[in-house]
């Protein structure tokens, strides 16, 4: 392909020279003036050159990218190929000037001669299509020798690859004159102690493990490791939960120290829940490997590090996640032999700080343990392989494009060289296929109802945001998220609102247990499997749930440990060890599932309840494996609670569906792009899911239904669910979503119409809010306001006449029309015949209550002249200031001073100056008739303060500056005591320059000054002045109020 398009382009080539001479001898021909044929010459050699030189650097791109993909390095074939690039876009620039030259020659000719036009375009046409054919032909070259470069590295890494697995291939399946005979009796030779270590029996490293012994997947498993050892290659052990993962790499570095002579230094980084476990079996299973532990808080560490750690006489450092972050400078000081990281997916981020902190460590071999290798999506397995090999996976974009999710599932081949890819690394052994003495697991799903609590409560989330469930409101995410959380919470109990457990006084008795229905069934399995002689483990997402356990576990007297990401250390020992030691008394282990559900071997248990269920179905597979692992003697049972006609249900079936899609496709071994990013339209059905049935009555779906009928019921469901999902193909379940916009055939599809595009054609199902109820008034509820009534009842008020106008003291009307006013009102009480009460709040009540009465019973009409007054007053007043002008006027006051006229008329809306300056001199004339006069004034008054305290500041500023000929280099500053350690003495030099030259009463002049220091060269690289934001203006109040 290279030769042929080289020799298109030198063809081009010699027709544009040839095609160029002939319009340069036509054109000296036919004008006959001899600085045109100069001219016309020289243009048409200059379009032959550039041509020419356009053909050479193409030439020469193509020979450099040739050669950079024949040297088969990943490296040099990058360098080569962005010179090739930068050769090529050279030769474009050429072309394009060719094209330059031709219009600057049909413009010539057009002005000069314009029967040469002709001659002119037909030059330019041709001059613009060999351009265009070459910047053509040369962007496709690019772009298929840049796939054929990706194709190469991908064949490279499968060399490599390849090359891997052939040195830790397992000695009985390497050729059969591999092994070396020997003699009986001989010595062994290096020769022959290199084939026992890669032999496919090895027992010497039972010697090692004291107080039991390997299993046979587990001495393949260190045989495995052993061999990556030797060949200097890292990898990953992703054996399912509970297979002895720690076991194995106890094992392996017990064999680098008693057969390599290896003791160590080595590192294990372990989540901080199974640091005791950790410690625990190295003494158990190695005892001759000193392990030390790196936790507490900072002097503890501080400690251990002078007295422990510094003097080396140790093998093994175990340390949380969280230790390795903050003490990463004392961990640098170390050469590690062996970095092994447990919970391995906690660095499937690479760019998380943990990530990134861990590959600055030096280390000879690193090793990964993790029971889900693929948690979400295949980017997550190039971050572990990364960490791994950082020289062979050096790119996750090429990565990414290699094993495409699309190019995976339809291309097997493909498929089948990524398995070639990882075979050499990554270890995986389930429980089915090697544990077949391991006690079966059995999930029993139990679906349940609302109390009538919980559904008032549900009704009311359902209610606050109704605009939303009917497609009327903004979908924000965050807002469906909390939405959410929030009924995921009232499906848990209701106790978790403020405001809904009854009280005070608050007490622990059956309310805790009826008005949740995941508690009613609590409360019958609990006794149920206590009398079967099992103990339980039971997790939940959230804490504050297992509060409302631990009250109940109080009240019923079980016995229990708890542990959550809040619980220290020692404590979380201690709880492990008091639930796991023989014979204990303790019933119940609640934990959370994050804190919890990580590394910690809780055997002893062979019931698991999952109260609520996670969003990522392997979160609760790890829960569930606390209890189902090696050293489990009885079956485990896992019961899964679950609300029905709730947001439950769908978030369940959601993680089913990506369970099953795991065991379709990850477990088959291809590996597929998994969409785990909730939508905000599958959001939005899962909140509306069940919320018509839930609106439909306010009873409780509570039932008296013994525990027995309850399981039968949920494993039915149970088995009908795991039916429907083996039914499911993969296409379907990568489709399936509970709202998609893909063109690709979904659920949504029946019999051959596309109902998700009518319902976005369509207006959304209406869900019908619950019919608003009156609260009936029993004489209950008023027996009981009597009863708690302090004090005596208040009088009612006074009636006044239907008819009154509206008037507010702001509006300053005449005190005569007050008057007239209060006639009207005693008279019409007299009319209704209305007694005054007796007070007894007010000292002297009879004689007060007396001269009231005698006012209404002497009360007259007002006469015609007396109503005349009053209509004509009722206009004297300022009837068209309204409660907003009024305000407006009053922080104008504040902001300006009452003497600043015109600024404040300018505040006040809809008014005219004119207007204000009346109602100025009205208000301060008779503001004591306002009823809040107080609280105005001192607020008009603070207002002025700060008017004269920024007059103050100005003038001495003014006063300070005035000083100095150049007050940015020598203005002096005289500190107080407690000067302040972030700013220079320079940089309040300039602060203060700058603000009494911008005005520092001036609106938003601290926002001008942020943006002045950002431009000051004095400031280019004092990053921390120019990150101030609002500290800033803080530190400039500070600085003024100190200094002036």
């Amino acid at each position: 392909m290279f030769s042929l398009f080289l020799s298109l382009s030198l063809s081009l080539s010699v027709l544009s020279l040839s095609l160029s001479l002939s319009l340069s001898l036509s054109l000296s021909l036919s004008l006959s003036v001899l600085s045109l044929y100069v001219l016309s010459i020289s243009l048409s050699l200059s379009l032959s050159l550039s041509l020419s030189l356009s053909v050479l650097s193409l030439s020469l791109s193509l020979s450099v990218l040739s050669l950079s993909l024949s040297l088969c390095s990943l490296s040099l074939c990058s360098l080569y190929l962005s010179l090739s690039l930068s050769l090529c876009s050279l030769s474009l620039s050429l072309s394009l000037f060719s094209l330059s030259l031709s219009l600057s020659l049909c413009s010539l000719s057009l002005s000069l001669y314009p029967s040469l036009f002709s001659l002119s375009m037909f030059s330019l046409s041709l001059s613009l299509s060999l351009s265009l054919s070459l910047s053509l032909s040369l962007s496709l070259s690019v772009l298929s020798l840049y796939k054929a470069d990706r194709a190469n590295r991908f064949e490279f890494l499968l060399k490599q690859t390849e090359l891997f697995a052939h040195f830790i291939q397992p000695a009985s399946q390497k050729s059969p004159t591999s092994p070396l005979k020997v003699r009986v009796g001989r010595p062994r030779t290096k020769l022959d102690e290199k084939q026992n270590l890669l032999s496919n029996n090895i027992n010497i490293h039972n010697e090692n493990v004291k107080n039991g012994a390997l299993r046979d997947y587990q001495i393949r498993g260190l045989n495995w490791m052993i061999s990556l050892y030797e060949n200097g290659i890292n990898g990953i052990l992703a054996d399912e939960m509970g297979l002895g993962k720690t076991l194995q790499t106890i094992a392996l570095l017990g064999y680098l120290k008693h057969y390599r002579n290896i003791p160590g230094p080595h590192m294990v980084l372990v989540p901080k829940s199974t640091l005791h476990n950790w410690m625990n079996e190295f003494k158990r299973w190695v005892p001759t490997l000193k392990a030390v532990c790196l936790i507490g808080d900072k002097d503890a560490r501080a400690a251990f590090i002078r007295d422990v750690m510094m003097p080396g006489e140790w093998d093994v450092c175990v340390t949380s996640y969280e230790m390795v972050i903050r003490e990463k400078s004392v961990f640098k000081k170390f050469n590690w032999r062996y970095l092994v990281i447990d919970e391995a997916h906690r660095i499937k981020n690479e760019k998380s700080k943990l990530s990134e902190i861990v590959r600055e460590f030096k280390t000879t071999n690193r090793l990964l343990l993790t029971g889900t290798p693929l948690q979400n999506n295949l980017h997550e397995l190039w971050s572990l392989l990364n960490f791994l090999l950082p020289d062979v996976f050096n790119s996750a974009s090429d990565f990414d494009s290699w094993f495409d999710t699309n190019n995976c599932l339809g291309d097997q081949k493909l498929v089948e060289r990524l398995h070639a890819v990882l075979r050499p690394f990554l270890l995986r052994r389930i429980k089915q296929e090697v544990e077949r003495s391991l006690p079966p697991k059995k999930e029993v799903k139990i679906y349940l109802g609302l109390s009538k609590m919980q559904r008032e409560w549900y009704t009311r989330i359902l209610m606050k945001d109704i605009d939303i469930l009917n497609s009327a409101g903004k979908m924000d995410k965050m807002r469906l998220l909390n939405i959410l959380m929030q009924l995921r919470k009232c499906c848990n109990h209701p106790y978790l609102f403020d405001g809904a457990e009854p009280g005070p006084p608050y007490t622990t008795d059956t309310h805790l247990v009826t008005n949740s229905g995941k508690m009613l069934v609590l409360d019958k399995l609990l006794p149920e499997v206590q009398e079967q002689g099992s103990r339980v483990l039971i997790f939940s997402q959230m804490t504050r749930v297992l509060d409302i356990l631990e009250d109940y576990c109080m009240w019923k007297g079980f016995e229990y440990c708890r542990l959550d990401g809040n619980t220290p250390h020692e404590d979380r020992e201690k709880a492990i060890e008091t639930y796991n030691a023989p014979n204990s008394s303790k019933f119940i282990f609640m934990l959370s599932t994050r804190a919890g559900g990580l590394g910690i071997n809780l055997a002893t248990a062979d019931v698991v309840i999952l109260y609520d269920s996670d969003w990522n179905p392997q979160v609760d597979l790890q829960a569930m494996d606390r209890a189902h692992r090696i050293g489990q003697k009885k079956p485990v049972r896992v019961f899964r609670l679950i609300t029905e006609n709730t947001v439950e249900e769908r978030i369940v079936e959601r993680a089913e569906m990506k369970l099953r899609l795991d065991s379709i496709v990850i477990q088959q071994g291809r590996l597929i792009e998994q969409q785990n990013k909730l939508g905000k339209d599958e959001m939005l059905q899962m909140i509306r899911h069940g919320a018509t049935h839930v609106f439909a009555s306010k009873d409780s779906e509570l039932t008296d239904e013994h525990i027995d009928s309850i399981l039968e019921r949920g494993a039915k469901k149970t088995a009908e669910m795991n039916e429907r999902m083996q039914k499911l193909g993969e296409s379907s379940l990568r489709n399936f979503t509970m709202d998609t916009s893909s063109g690709e055939t979904s659920l949504y599809n029946f019999e051959g119409e596309d109902y998700r595009e009518k319902q976005k054609l369509s207006t959304m199902e209406w869900i019908e809010p619950p019919k608003r109820e009156r609260k009936a008034n029993y004489a209950v509820d008023a027996y009981f306001r009597e009863a708690l009534r302090v004090s005596e009842p208040r009088a009612p008020k006074a009636p006044r006449p239907p008819k009154q106008p509206n008037i507010q003291d702001f509006q300053f009307f005449p005190p005569r029309l007050f008057e007239l006013l209060e006639m009207e009102i005693l008279y019409y009480r007299k009319t209704i015949g209305y007694k005054v009460p007796k007070s007894p709040d007010i000292p002297n009540a009879a004689q007060v209550q007396k001269e009231e009465q005698r006012k209404i019973d002497d009360a007259e009409p007002l006469t015609a002249e007396e109503t005349e007054e009053k209509e004509k007053l009722l206009t004297q007043g300022f009837t068209s200031w309204n409660k907003r002008d009024f305000n407006q006027f009053i922080k104008a006051n504040e902001k300006y001073g009452r003497d600043d006229i015109d600024s404040i008329a300018r505040e006040v809306e809809g008014k005219t100056p004119e207007e204000v300056i009346e109602y100025s001199a009205v208000f301060w004339e008779r503001c004591n008739e306002l009823q809040d006069i107080e609280k105005i004034m001192a607020q008009i008054e603070r207002g002025e303060a700060r008017i004269q305290r920024r007059i103050s500041i100005k003038k001495a500023l003014d006063v300070k500056i005035a000083r100095y000929k150049a007050p940015f280099h020598q203005l002096r500053i005289q500190y107080g005591t407690n000067k302040g350690k972030n700013y220079t003495e320079e940089e309040d030099r300039f602060l203060i320059c700058m603000l009494h030259k911008m005005g520092f009463d001036k609106e938003n002049v601290y926002e001008e000054l942020r943006q002045c220091v950002r431009n000051a060269p004095q400031f280019r690289f004092d990053w921390f002045i120019k990150s101030r934001t609002a500290m800033v203006r803080v530190y400039c109040l500070y600085f003024r109020t100190k200094i002036f």
